[in-house]
Order: C-alpha cells, then structure tokens, then sequence
C-alpha cells in the first residue's frame, strides 16, 4: 500500500492512540503516512496504524515530541513542533524534540527527502495536537464539575474562564490519559495562531550553537576504534592483491580487513587509520572503465539520442517547424555534481551475535536498519538506528554505501567501530548528480512568439525504464503554454554512480528551459520577462509571482555600466520560486554576482524564517553548481578530490539577497530544495543580456 492509500484507508481509531502506563501521563501515538518507508516498512498486523510520531505530557510538565523526519538544517524539527504547539497550547520553551527510535512496529518507515515532511505531516500534527488539547480540556472540566465549554487552554494550563481557577498539563496528563480522543478535534482558524507564520527561533539551534548537538561523526566511546576504507581508483576495480605488512607496523593500526568496497585499515584513532592506508599496497584490477574520460562520457551521451524515450510530445512539432518563420537550434551540458556535504559520510556499526547498534546521521533511518539486517541476518527488531543531526544531506545521506562499510567491518574485528570517509573519499568514491545532455530547438512564428519547443535530454542516470521521470522534471512539466512540445530522455551504459541531488532533476533542468527560452526571447525581439508573461496566461499565480518580482527587481530599470540582469522561474515541490540576478564581469572574465533578488510562494508559511534562510541556502548553493561546480575524469578516476578543485562560493563572493514572501494561501510546499533551481539561468541569462552570447555549458567559469 503506498503512503497516499494508506492515509486514505485510516480509521480515527488508526490515526491517534492513546497509551501510557499509569503514572507516565498522556501519551499520544500518530500515524504520519509522509514518513513512511513503504509497506515493506510496516510489519505485520500494524497495517496503516503503524505509529511513527508521539506525543508525550509527563506528569512534571514536560512535553516531548518525537519525529522521524531527519533534521539536516532544513528546520523540520522546529515547523512540525510549531504545529504541534500552536494545536497543543504549549509555551515554545516547555517543548521537548527527539528523533524517534527506528522501531517500524512502532514508527513506521522513516525517510526525509523531497521537501515532502511539512506537506505530508503539518496538518496531521496539528490535529494530534487538537486532540490532545481537548483531552486535557475534558479532564479539567471533569475535575471541576463545569462544562468544557468554560475552559480553555493556554500555554501548557487548563483556565476555567469564570473562576480563573488553573490546573497544568502535567496535572492533567493521567486523567486525560483515560478519556476517549475526539472524533474531530477543533482545528484554530488562521487569525488565532500565535506561532504559526510568526518568526521562531530553531528548536536545535542552542545545542549547535554550543556545541552540545551530537552529529554522526561526533559519536565517542572508550577505546572506540577508527576506520577508513581504501576505495578502487576507478568505478567498477576490484581488489587483486594486498600486502599488509607496512600498514600494519604503523603504530595504532589495529587490523587491515578487506570488504566488499575496497581495504579497511582500522586503528585507535582517525589518524593512526590515515597514516596507515598511506603504506597499505594494493595492486586492483581496473576492469573495463580504466580508461574513462570526460570526453567519452559527453560521447556516450550522445550517441544515445536516437533512442530517447519520450516523456512529453504535446501538439505537432514536426508540422509547427514547417510553418515557422524562424528556427533556433542549441545544445546544453551540465556535469557531474558532487553532494558535497560540510560533514562527510561516517557511521559507527557493533554488530553484537544477537543484535546490532548503528550511530549514522542518515536520511533514511529505516534503509540503514533494512541494510543492517540484510547483512547480518538479524530480524529488523534487533538492529537500532541512533539518528544523529546531519551535517548536510542533499540526497547523498539517503544512500546506506557508508552504513554498509561500517556493519562489514565491524563483523570483521567482531566489535564496534567508526568509520570516517575523508573528503577525498566522498569526492572519489560517493555518487554523483548525474551528467546531462541537452539538444533543442525552437520556433517562432512571424511575429516573434514561441509555436514549437522540443528538447532531447540525455542523463547518466538509470533508476527506472525506460526513464526515471525525476530526469526529466522541469522540463518534462514547463508550465509555458507553447503548444507543441516534446520532451525525450535516454541513458548511456555509463559506471559512474549516481543518485538524487539537491532538486533532483529540477538542478539542471530549467537552467536549460529558461535559457533557452531567453534565445527564443532574443530571436523574436522579445522582453524576457514579457516573454514569460505571456506564456504563463494560464497560470495566474505563476504571473502574479512574476509581476511582484519584477517590481522588487526593478526589472529593466537603468544599471551601472558593465551590468546586466537575467530572469528565471520554476515550480517544484508544490512552491514557486522567480529570481533576477544581476551581474558583470570582472576584468579577467570572472563571473560577479551583485544581487540576487527572489520570490517566492510556497503556500502558507510555517516559519518565515527558515522560508528566507532556505531560499538563501539554495541559491548559494545553486551558484556554487552554476560558477564552479563539476567532476570530470580522467585516466578512469574523478579528478576533483577537496575543496581546493572543487570550488564553492566564499563569503566575499556572495552577493547581497533579497527574499520576498508571496502569500496565495495554498497548500504549504517544501522550501529546501526550491530556492536552487532558478539561480544558475538568471545568472546565464544576465551573461546573456551582457555578452549576446547565451552561456550553453555549466560551470560558467571564466568568460573570455
């Protein structure tokens, strides 16, 4: 059953779950069908009832949630707990956070990803804290012999309104613990909330701030020991020989063990680990793909596009070419991307004879159990996930390659261990966005504006057949009104491993649709943003978007010499997001962004806060892919290995940020992918504005 159906099936009984031993207060069980895992994650005579979001009031006031959604700095601890506490009536201090057990008879699956946690589950929480609220409610109208009716909550009490007589949460707790939940919990009205749409400090942030806050590779034990893993030098290598003798001398080296990925050197420190591999000797067979090149990936691509499946073919481009006054052909790359993550990958595994304990900031809590009890042979009630805070996800978290090292090996030393990748082993041995390919062409009718727009997509990825739809989204679902269009995806046989970056297919491809929309836009003497109107009539909040960003923008106003302003807009992840940059080139033909000014409209707004830094976050993000960012091989082997080739943006780079809130009262979207994809066209668009040349490859680099 797939988390949609299973919403659909629940029972009121199904959703909320009143339990608590006497004495522990009301504890409330709530079933989130967003954080499940699918129905693999669901054992047994759970069914859709499976419990993966609690509700705890103690007895001594204390008031503790526990989520599933991994907190990797998007803030979903602090909007899903701002639901939570604007429904329950609890002072934003006297509320507690902690990620919930992996326990799937309890919890369900558990996977954060999609900018999917506050669509699926904000109003689900909202209701748990209805229903918990009009529980203590009824127990203090019991106790005091009134109707509810003259009782309200507030802030963590129940207030008799006539008498003003109090009786806190916790008093409350065992009572309301035995009445029967309602059926349909009064929800507050938009103009009753006190927190919701209201700037709230981070429920994690006074732990980061000091210190305190335990990441994945912050995990300690005594006499824990160290692990890095010596990866093949080229994707697909395995391991023919390996001579030991001097990694072993090295003092601290405990064991050098051979799994499935490559050579563990395992020592009493991070160090001792690194000074081993140093002397490790291993003589790999390459296999097939030693000679692996750049240039043979942009080959492979190509020569796939005759077999490109299609995903869009709206119209008749073939008869609207024949009838246009004008044709524009061109062709767009983007790269490999590496995640990048500030932390890199580590997890510490003690796989025990009759039980395992993993220490992982992870994505996909329940992936990393399934892994574990897939390699030990453990039931899933024997593995426990300790969910750390991530220090950084991006899709990269959600795969199990780092989980997996750590459970081998420490099967292999038979105790616990950490492993830790270094940054070069995260560059050289993770996965990657996958590379694309792009060939267009439009056409404009006599009087300049779009009739036909294909465009063939090419991409290294292969995770469904005869396409993963994610390879082609934002240009598959352009909301332009061109009435012939078609869209084609195909996959070269390629090794380099990929998986789900930062706005998956959304990363690359409207950089490509907005772009090249600008070409049609210049071929037909055509305003960009005008351009954009007009094809956007059918979609009014894509246009009134438009309009409030132009206006903030100044859009077409007069700039200083050298400068230039470039537009673009997307939808994904249920928000829109429109921004104009503008830039000029340095003398060396460096790229300066000056200003980058967005909109967005993602529903209503949990946390305006976290909307502005998010938004933030992607476009440096976004900016770093656009100007600088790539992986590109050579001899078989990715040749960026740090931050020293793989350059992302400084501070002194930054330009100055300007984030707009555009409220449309629709359905909440996610925010922690959707200020990327926009960034890297408007600036190319600017460049062309500048130039007259459009920029058809990422990264931008330099402009001669």
């Amino acid at each position: 059953m797939t988390a949609r159906n299973a919403r659909d099936s629940l029972s009121r009984r199904d959703f909320i779950r009143v339990t608590g031993a006497a004495g522990a207060g009301l504890v409330i069980g709530v079933y989130l069908p967003g954080c499940g895992g699918g129905e693999s994650a669901v054992p047994p005579g759970e069914g859709p009832g499976a419990l993966n979001a609690w509700i705890r009031i103690g007895t001594d006031d204390t008031v503790t949630f526990l989520i599933s959604e991994s907190e990797m700095g998007q803030g979903v601890h602090t909007a899903l707990s701002m639901a939570l506490a604007e429904e329950l009536e609890v002072g934003w201090d006297a509320l507690r956070v902690e990620h919930a057990p992996t326990d799937p008879s309890r919890y369900g699956g558990q996977s954060t990803g999609g900018s999917t946690s506050i669509r699926q589950d904000f109003e689900l929480l909202r209701k748990a804290g209805a229903t918990a609220r009009e529980m203590l409610v009824a127990a203090a109208a019991a106790r005091w012999d009134v109707p509810t009716s003259q009782c309200r909550a507030e802030r963590g009490y129940v207030v008799h309104t006539a008498s003003e007589r109090r009786a806190s949460y916790g008093a409350l707790a065992e009572a309301a613990r035995q009445l029967p939940p309602p059926v349909r919990p009064r929800l507050k009205q938009p103009d009753e909330f006190r927190l919701i749409g209201t700037p709230m400090p981070r429920v994690d942030s006074p732990a980061k701030v000091a210190g305190t806050a335990i990441f994945g590779i912050d995990v300690q034990a005594p006499d824990l020991p160290v692990a890095q893993i010596v990866h093949p030098p080229v994707f697909g290598a395995t391991v023919r020989a390996v001579d030991a003798s001097r990694a072993r001398g090295v003092e601290g080296v405990r064991d050098v063990v051979e799994v499935p990925t490559g050579v563990a050197v395992v020592a009493d420190h991070f160090w001792a680990a690194a000074r081993g591999r140093t002397v490790l000797e291993i003589e790999w067979d390459l296999g097939p793909w030693a000679d692996l090149s750049t240039e043979r990936i942009a080959q492979a691509c190509q020569d796939v596009i005759a077999s490109g499946a299609t995903a869009r073919d709206d119209g008749s481009v073939t008869r609207a070419f024949d009838r246009a006054a004008t044709r524009i052909e061109a062709v767009y790359d983007a790269p490999y991307l590496a995640h990048a993550t500030m932390e890199p990958m580590n997890c510490t595994a003690h796989v025990h004879p009759e039980r395992c304990e993993i220490w992982v900031g992870t994505q996909s809590p329940s992936s990393a159990q399934q892994v574990a009890a897939q390699l030990t042979g453990l039931p899933l009630d024997r593995i426990q996930v300790h969910t750390a805070y991530l220090g950084g996800g991006f899709g990269r978290r959600s795969q199990t390659d780092f989980v997996r090292d750590a459970v081998h090996i420490s099967q292999a030393v038979g105790g616990p261990v950490k492993v830790v990748w270094t940054r070069e082993d995260d560059m050289r041995a993770g996965r990657y966005r996958p590379v694309s390919h792009h060939r267009l062409e439009g056409g404009l009718d006599a009087d300049g504006w779009p009739i036909a727009s294909p465009g063939i997509l090419e991409s290294s990825g292969r995770w469904d057949e005869p396409f993963d739809p994610t390879a082609t989204d934002g240009a598959a679902n352009m909301p332009y009104g061109i009435d012939n269009v078609r869209v084609t995806c195909a996959h070269p046989e390629l090794p380099v491993p990929v998986h789900w970056w930062r706005a998956v297919g959304h990363s690359q491809n409207p950089y490509v649709v907005e772009c090249f929309l600008d070409e049609l836009a210049h071929a037909g003497g055509k305003d960009p943003a005008e351009l954009r109107q007009r094809l956007l009539k059918g979609h009014p909040r894509h246009g009134r978007l438009l309009d409030i960003l132009t206006d903030k923008a100044g859009w077409g106003r007069r700039l200083p010499e050298g400068q230039a302003q470039g537009i673009a807009i997307n939808e994904c992840f249920g928000s829109l997001v429109a921004q104009v940059a503008e830039v000029s080139l340095e003398n060396d033909g460096a790229v300066r962004v000056h200003r980058v000014v967005c909109a967005v409209d993602c529903g209503q707004v949990v946390n305006p806060d976290t909307v502005v830094a998010q938004m933030e976050s992607g476009i440096c993000f976004g900016l770093t892919a656009a100007l600088w960012g790539e992986i590109t091989f050579e001899d078989g082997r990715p040749v960026q290995g740090n931050f020293d080739r793989y350059r992302i943006v400084r501070i002194r780079e930054m330009p100055r940020i300007e984030t707009y809130l555009v409220p449309s009262g629709l359905d909440r979207g996610g925010i922690g992918e959707t200020g990327l994809p926009p960034v890297a066209p408007a600036v190319c668009n600017a460049l062309f504005a500048l130039t007259g040349r459009p920029v058809r490859s990422l990264p931008i680099g330099r402009i001669a």
